[in-house]
Formats: structure tokens, C-alpha cells, sequence
């Protein structure tokens, strides 16, 4: 347990215990009274020029209070946000122990994921986070309390981004806004404060939501007119026609009977007056549908980096490309987590792990959160590959196909493990695949021999009965023949009718099993 009052934070600069005593912010109360605006109200291109330029030259307010509007009012950036920001969230997550952990530090990762786990509604905390993502910047703050001898986050609130400057120097700062020029630095320790790296550039021009202010505004306007078209083409026009020498008082009828004919379908009029209904040009609303559609196009493109993960998308094989595009979101969901573990360790892990006594040796051994970001293999393909890799003498690393397949490893002491099936012996309610992969590693490697020629015998041992039917079939046609016409169309019909899916499974699995050869090299020179 830490008994000092001076400790280190990441950057090894000295840290009061006693700035801990309450939140930063509750030393500038007037930012909780402080109530935002809302500059998306009648936004024009101009203005909205004005609050860009205003950010770049320090007066950031109205772009982030801009930035909270257009999430609010336009629905699909709101769902495409919550597809990005809920991918990252979403995942499991852990404690790890620095590389070639002693038992202390694995010890050490235990206690901090217990620790990290008892926080109430850490998953809130990692949806938080991800604001950053579309927003550039997010800082969470950190209350603290003490529980007998150990310290942990009473609560963890988001603040706006507006509540914050950006004050620049040799590195840019995130400052707290108060009666200063420059704001009051960030408390150590008090603050989660992540910087997401949507592109290159400063903090202000570098969000997500930069990009898509434009998209916005042209939606805007042509939801707007389109609301108008319908307006005005949604009712009949009506035209009243009063004789020569009608008084103010009979027009005023006439005008009062027309508006009454257009909301309740029923009115009167003098005798003499007459209502014409006249047909006028007809317009066409797809213009307006057409930009529309444009501009939530661009925004998919901007969040996810293509359209196919959220709309469908005319005259194309959607579901190629949409797998095609789900491995763009991948791509960027790989990229948002690892970001985001590094913040969380950097501002979250670390002062819970040095306020217990948890990091002896300073932030370079201190345990990082990792958010799992793995996908599980097919585990019909390792199954039926580990075998025979084994078989031809392979040294396959157990750990290393345990993580590919998502299994994790069973403890020394664990009882309840399956195991192969012995000969003879009854069987027994167990994934036979797993059981034969599992086995298969656990067996004693034969002595290895030349892997490229031992992969050309297992694929020419697949292959040869394919090929060789094949074969077969065009001797057949061959003998059959009586002249050359004859032969050329035998064997345009037999190209017609010949199945190749028994060497095309051959092909798959050799593939698979040369694939998995190379993974298991890569993993044995990691480990040297």
C-alpha cells in the first residue's frame, strides 16, 4: 500500500495524494450551471463556415455543441455512431501482467482485474470512451474514495467537450475552462481523458464529425425541401373568382369558404362566386430523395468506411461486397479498441494499480487492459488439418491452438477435461473434432522431414482420386470417339456435365492445412 503522498503518474512527474480529495470541476461550479446552445438551429453554410474557423483559432464551444446537435437531430449518423462506438464496447475485456510477467506482477493483474470489475457500470465508462470517435476528444471525470486501505473510483462522469479549451504548445493540451486565459490543467489522476485518432492534425480539426458537417447541412436543406414540396403539392390548389363590384365582405367569404374547402373538404359561397380547381405542373419529389440518400451515403462512408454495412446498395452482389465491407469495419474496430485500452491503461488501470501498491516498478510493468479483439477459427478446419499436420511431424504449439479456436486452456488441477476416446472403450458425450485436434497435439511429433514435400504427398494424396476420375472420363470419350469432329464435341459435352467439387475439396483443405502450417511456424519463431 502506498504510504506516501508523492507518487509518480505515467509521465513520471510527482503526484499530490491530496488533489485527489474532490473533483477538479468542483472548483468551477459555474460550468454545471452552464447551459449549451444549439448552433444547428438555423445553420447556414456561413455560419457554419464561421464556427469552423472559430475552433482552428482556439474557440472551440460551438463546433462540440454542434457536433452534440448533429447527433441528436440526425438519425443515421446516430445509428451509424452507435454501430462503431457499440463494437468496441462491446468486448470482453482483461487485466494482462507486462511480458514475461514474475509471479508478483501476475498476482499484481489478478487483484486489478477484481478491481477494475467492481467498478460500477465499467461498461458505461467504455461507451463513454468512445465518444472520442466521432468527437476527437472525450475526458471522463474521476471521483475517489477510499474503501479501508484501497483506493478505488467512486464514480466516473462524462463532461462535455465543451466545457474544455485546447491549448497549444509544444504538444497540444486538453485544458478545464475557468476564469484563465489558458484553463486549468488536468488534475493526474483525475481525469480519463482519451484522444482518438480518427486522421492527423489537431485535436479540433482531426474529429470524425468534421467531415460529416457538410453531409449534414445538405440533408438539412433538402429535408426542408422536401417538407416544402409536400406542402405545397400535397394540397389541390384552389382559385375563387368573385363578379365585378363584390364587396370587401363577400371576397372575405370567399376567402374564408376556400381555406375551409382546403382543411374540411366542405364550405359555402354566394351565389355568383365560383371555385376552380386547377391542375397545375406536376413535380417530382426524387430530386430531393436523390441528395438526401447522397449525403447519408457519404456519412456511412465517413463512419464505417463503405455503405454496405448499413443499406443496401442497387445493382451490385450485395452480399460479396457487403463481407468485403464488414472486414473495412473490422479494420476499424481493431484500430478503435486498441486505442482505446491504451487510454484506459494509461488514465484508468495504472492509478488503481500505484494507489494500491500494485505497480512497484512505475508504469512500464504495470498490467494494461486488453480488449479481446480475436476471432475464433473455424474449428471443423483445424479439426480435420491438426491431425494430420501432427502426423507429418509438425511441433504445433497447444497454447497457440487454443487461442486460435477460442478454447481456453483447462487448469492443472481441473478434473472435468475431455479427453480422447480410448480404444475399446464406450463412448462418451464429447465434440469428437475437438477431442481428435486436442489428441492430436498432445501426441509426441514424428520426426520431421521436409515440409514442402510432406504438403506435395498430402495434396497429391487428396487430389490423385479426383484427378485421376477425371481422367478416366476423357479416356472414356477419347476410345468412344470415331472421328476428330466426333471428339471435339464428346468433350464439349463432358465439359458441360463434369463435377469438380471432389478436387475442389481436395484443393480447400490442402490450402487450409498449408495455411495452418504457416501460422504454426510464425507462432514457433515467436517463441523462439
Amino acid at each position: 500500500m502506498v504510504s506516501t503522498s508523492r507518487i509518480l503518474g505515467p509521465d513520471g512527474q510527482p503526484i499530490q495524494l491530496r488533489d485527489l480529495d474532490e473533483p477538479q470541476t468542483s472548483r468551477v461550479g459555474y460550468l454545471h450551471q452552464e447551459f449549451q446552445g444549439h448552433p444547428a438551429r438555423g445553420l447556414t453554410p456561413s455560419r457554419l463556415n464561421s464556427i469552423l474557423l472559430a475552433a482552428e483559432q482556439g474557440d472551440v464551444i460551438a463546433q462540440y455543441e454542434l457536433f452534440e446537435d448533429m447527433e441528436e437531430r440526425d438519425g443515421h449518423i446516430l445509428s451509424e455512431m452507435s454501430k462503431r462506438r457499440r463494437a468496441v464496447s462491446g468486448l470482453a475485456w482483461e487485466i494482462e501482467p507486462p511480458a514475461n510477467p514474475t509471479a508478483a506482477e501476475k498476482r499484481n493483474a489478478v487483484e486489478l482485474q477484481a478491481l477494475i470489475g467492481s467498478i460500477e457500470d465499467f461498461e458505461a465508462v467504455l461507451f463513454d470512451t468512445t465518444d472520442a470517435i466521432g468527437k476527437g476528444f472525450v475526458s471522463q471525470e474521476i471521483e475517489w474514495q477510499r474503501l479501508g486501505r484501497t483506493w478505488v473510483p467512486k464514480s466516473i462522469e462524462h463532461r462535455p467537450q465543451s466545457w474544455f479549451r485546447l491549448h497549444r504548445g509544444y504538444r497540444q493540451q486538453i485544458r478545464l475552462r475557468d476564469n484563465s486565459a489558458d484553463g486549468a490543467e488536468l488534475i493526474p489522476f483525475g481525469w480519463i481523458t482519451h484522444t482518438h485518432k480518427a486522421r492527423s492534425g489537431y485535436v479540433e480539426r482531426a474529429s470524425l464529425f468534421r467531415s460529416l458537417v457538410w453531409p449534414y447541412l445538405f440533408k438539412n436543406y433538402s429535408v426542408g425541401d422536401l417538407a416544402e414540396f409536400l406542402e405545397i403539392y400535397g394540397i389541390p390548389m384552389r382559385v375563387g373568382k368573385y363578379p365585378p363590384g363584390a364587396s370587401e365582405k363577400e371576397k372575405a367569404t370567399l376567402l374564408r369558404a376556400l381555406v375551409q374547402i382546403g382543411h374540411n373538404a366542405a364550405g359555402i359561397i354566394p351565389d355568383g362566386m365560383t371555385l376552380d380547381f386547377p391542375t397545375v405542373a406536376d413535380g417530382d419529389p426524387k430530386a430531393f430523395e436523390l441528395m438526401m440518400d447522397w449525403c447519408e451515403r457519404t456519412e456511412s462512408k465517413v463512419i464505417l468506411g463503405a455503405t454496405l454495412t448499413s443499406q443496401a446498395d442497387r445493382g451490385s452482389n450485395t452480399n460479396a461486397l457487403g463481407n468485403v465491407h464488414n472486414e473495412v469495419r473490422k479494420e476499424l474496430k481493431d484500430s478503435d479498441a486498441k486505442q482505446v485500452a491504451a487510454t484506459l491503461s494509461r488514465d484508468l488501470v495504472y492509478p488503481i494499480a500505484v494507489l494500491n501498491g500494485l505497480a512497484p516498478d512505475g508504469y512500464l510493468r504495470c498490467p494494461r487492459l486488453k480488449l479481446d479483439i480475436a476471432e475464433s477459427k473455424d474449428i471443423t478446419v483445424f479439426a480435420e488439418a491438426l491431425p494430420k499436420l501432427v502426423g507429418m511431424g509438425m511441433r504445433i504449439n497447444r497454447g497457440w491452438a487454443h487461442t486460435e479456436l477460442g478454447i481456453p486452456q483447462a487448469e492443472a488441477n481441473d478434473k472435468d477435461v475431455l479427453v480422447p476416446l480410448q480404444e475399446g472403450a464406450p463412448p462418451t458425450p464429447q465434440p469428437s473434432k475437438v477431442a481428435a485436434a486436442t489428441a492430436a497435439v498432445a501426441r509426441p511429433p514424428a520426426a520431421p522431414a521436409d515440409r514442402e514435400d510432406q504438403l506435395t504427398v498430402l495434396l497429391k494424396r487428396q487430389a490423385d482420386p479426383a484427378i485421376n476420375g477425371m481422367i478416366d472420363q476423357v479416356k472414356a470419350v477419347v476410345d468412344a470417339s470415331e472421328s476428330l469432329d466426333a471428339l471435339l464435341a464428346g468433350l464439349s459435352q463432358l465439359q458441360a456435365t463434369m463435377s469438380v467439387d471432389a478436387l475442389t475439396a481436395a484443393m480447400g483443405e490442402a490450402l487450409a492445412v498449408a495455411g495452418i502450417a504457416g501460422m504454426s511456424d510464425a507462432w514457433d519463431d515467436a517463441d523462439g
